[in-house]
């Protein structure tokens, strides 16, 4: 059963990604385009990721190892321990590497970064607890590794709660910042006189209508009578 302490410190963790998802969107929504990602700051996200993929790759290969069927505990503890080997080995093969490359191509989205701390997060608890179990019941030779690990682990998770706090920081002062914007301009159009339409509904004056050209007079010492057609003579 998990202690009350975890559970609030769970339940900490969701409303702090709710909080910081809804910073990242109102952010995101009301900004123009982002500035370049400075150069320290994906120095930063560089180092933190090596070193995680250098704790994950150690991590895969402590947890394959272990041979847990020959450990000194009971059997409903060694299937315990099996399952969350196995669930630890697909999140660390399959969605962390996913989750490390959506970080890289956005170094400073918020969301994202939390995601990667939320999910380092767990999977620290549950390599801490495979640890603590093997201490108990397992070699040395297979409990140390795993220490190890977990203090690796923790090492990383540790520094990405660092970022996550600085980008929090970051993203609310440019939020407020936005907001201040937004303000003066609103303030700025409502003390402006209104422009005024001016509507000319006179009537556009008619043109003149054209008159018509007079037919050609015929030409004078001419017969308008049409000519007799004469009678053929008599025989």
């Amino acid at each position: 059963m998990k202690s009350p302490f975890v559970l609030i410190a769970r339940s900490l963790s969701a409303l702090l990604f709710c909080f910081v998802v809804t910073i990242s969107q109102a952010v995101s929504a009301q900004a123009s385009p982002q500035a370049p990602v400075s150069y320290a700051s994906v120095t930063q996200l560089n180092n933190l990721l090596a070193n995680l993929e250098q704790s994950n790759q150690a991590t895969i290969a402590d947890l394959s190892k272990l041979r847990i069927d020959r450990w000194k505990t009971d059997g409903s503890t060694k299937r315990q321990v099996q399952a969350d080997v196995q669930s630890l080995l697909r999140n660390l093969q399959d969605a962390l590497p996913g989750i490390v490359r959506d970080q890289r191509a956005a170094p400073e989205d918020l969301a994202l970064t939390f995601k990667l701390y939320h999910n380092l997060d767990a999977l620290h608890d549950v390599l801490r607890s495979v640890a603590e179990t093997a201490g108990a019941f397992a070699p040395k030779e297979e409990f140390q590794p795993l220490a190890n690990d977990a203090n690796s682990m923790d090492s990383v998770r540790r520094a990405l709660a660092d970022r996550v706090q600085n980008l929090a920081t970051a993203k609310e002062a440019e939020l407020g910042r936005l907001r201040a914007q937004l303000q003066a301009a609103q303030a700025a159009a409502a003390a402006a006189p209104p422009k005024k339409i001016v509507v000319d509904d006179s009537e556009a004056p008619k043109k003149p209508a054209k008159k018509k050209k007079p037919l050609p007079k015929p030409a004078s010492g001419t017969n308008a009578q049409p000519a007799q057609p004469t009678s053929p003579p008599k025989q």
